[in-house]
């Protein structure tokens, strides 16, 4: 793993919802300079406390940009090659990183390879990039059936047995590294054979050893996955859904379990830790009580992991995820031209987060940091974050009452609100108010 991953913190953006592009790409469309909105959000990124931007596609697709038409094209919506170099000056200007979305599972049925395949038939130069099966008396014109990704006849899984398809990925991975990016999320990682990613792993890290690659899991073995792919990481969904599930039903064992086993993941890889994404119902939608948004932030940014905050989570946007056609819309909303459109009432989360944030990059080991469970009730926890020489405590309490929970060694507070007791000794107690949390130096 590239040594800069300790002290990176993502904005994950979805750039063809945050520039308001045009639901789809229509053909011959004129190119539209949108990616330069990006632009006047960079201070803000870099006043949250974010090292780098986190980029949803932004390569030429057919609509949502997970359907790509072209890997070496920017999508017209949102501009050209000038626009893209013109970003990634500006964020290297200020420090920020750049990992790139590659949807390399499969591509959209305007694809160039498919259409050729749907005119010329199985003697279309690339047939064999994809999976095909072809009707008796098949003749040019004659559309065959053939593998896509999880029942979306959109989505045309590449055959990746072919050499030449890993030679493909391979090029477009290079060649935008070569144009300044810093890694690569892989789309839906869990669905590509893991041959395949430790072969065109291994030749882009020959010529960019340094550049930072997670992949996309929702489950399964993490471990095995990085291991046999040679990913640096993938995402964390476990440790996802048991913060807003456990703080929903006050069952903070369920967090404890995973932050176990989120150990264990981290003595093979650190994984790709958030709250929030693309693809799922906003935190602060999905956190039943708003009182307990403080504290799923409280720990996702001190358990051990590389943190990602999807952009509008850091102000509190609200969207349902659903499924239906235009079901992603209310997570994936257009952004003001400049934070000075924001609404004013999320501005106390964007604060929450700063502080937090800049915590963790004064404790840049926290990037590896175990967790022990120190006390825990349904509606209590303390946790001890750190390794044998450092580390904070983190105390939540999600009753109705205030309480007074162990917390030994803990000298002061560092972020929330709470009282310490007895500070610096071995029977050191924390006073957490109702609904109260706090992070302690010990």
């Amino acid at each position: 793993m590239p040594a800069w991953i300790e002290h990176a913190v993502w904005w994950h953006v979805y750039p063809l919802g945050f520039v308001g592009a045009e639901p789809e790409l229509a053909a011959g469309a004129p190119v539209i300079h949108r990616l330069p909105h990006l632009h006047a959000w960079l201070d803000y990124a870099v006043e949250l406390g974010v090292s780098g931007l986190a980029l949803g596609p932004i390569f030429a697709a057919s609509t949502h940009g997970y359907d790509t038409i072209d890997h070496f094209q920017i999508d017209p919506r949102l501009g050209d090659d000038t626009d893209f170099n013109a970003l990634v000056e500006a964020a290297q200007a200020r420090g920020l990183r750049i990992l790139l979305d590659g949807v390399f599972n499969h591509v959209g049925r305007d694809h160039p390879a498919f259409q050729d395949v749907l005119h010329r038939g199985p003697q279309a130069a690339r047939a064999k990039w994809f999976r095909l099966s072809w009707p008796r008396g098949t003749a040019p014109g004659i559309e065959p059936d053939y593998a896509c990704f999880e029942g979306h006849r959109q989505l045309i899984t590449l055959n990746h047995d072919e050499p030449e398809v890993a030679d493909h990925v391979a090029s477009i991975m290079k060649h935008w590294l070569n144009r300044g990016i810093d890694g690569w999320r892989l789309d839906a990682a869990y669905a590509v054979p893991r041959r395949f990613w430790s072969g065109v792993i291994r030749r882009v890290r020959s010529v960019h050893p340094d550049a930072y690659i997670v992949g996309e899991v929702i489950h399964g073995d993490y471990a095995a996955l990085v291991r046999d792919t040679g990913m640096d990481s993938v995402t964390q969904y476990e440790l996802w859904k048991a913060i807003w599930s456990a703080l929903n039903d006050c069952n903070l064992f369920e967090v404890a379990h995973a932050l176990d086993r989120h150990n264990g993941f981290l003595d093979a890889f650190v994984p790709l830790t958030f709250v929030g994404n693309h693809d799922v119902t906003r935190i602060a939608s999905r956190i039943v009580d708003e009182r307990h948004l403080p504290h799923a932030l409280a720990i996702l940014l001190v358990c051990g992991g590389t943190p990602s905050i999807y952009a509008g989570d850091e102000q509190a946007f609200r969207g349902l995820k659903e499924d239906r056609i235009g079901g992603d819309d209310a997570i994936r909303p257009v952004f003001p031209e400049t934070p000075a459109g924001l609404a004013p009432y999320g501005w106390p989360i964007y604060r929450l987060h700063q502080t937090l944030i800049a915590l963790r990059r004064r404790h840049a080991w926290l990037h590896l940091a175990r967790t022990r469970t120190l006390h825990l009730t349904n509606a209590q926890l303390v946790l001890s974050v750190g390794d044998e020489t450092r580390r904070l405590l983190l105390s939540l309490n999600l009753a109705e009452e205030g309480v007074l929970l162990p917390a030994p060694g803990a000298r002061s507070v560092e972020a929330g609100e709470a009282v310490v007791r007895q500070a610096g000794t071995p029977n050191a107690q924390v006073s957490l108010g109702s609904q109260g949390w706090a992070i302690l130096k010990a």
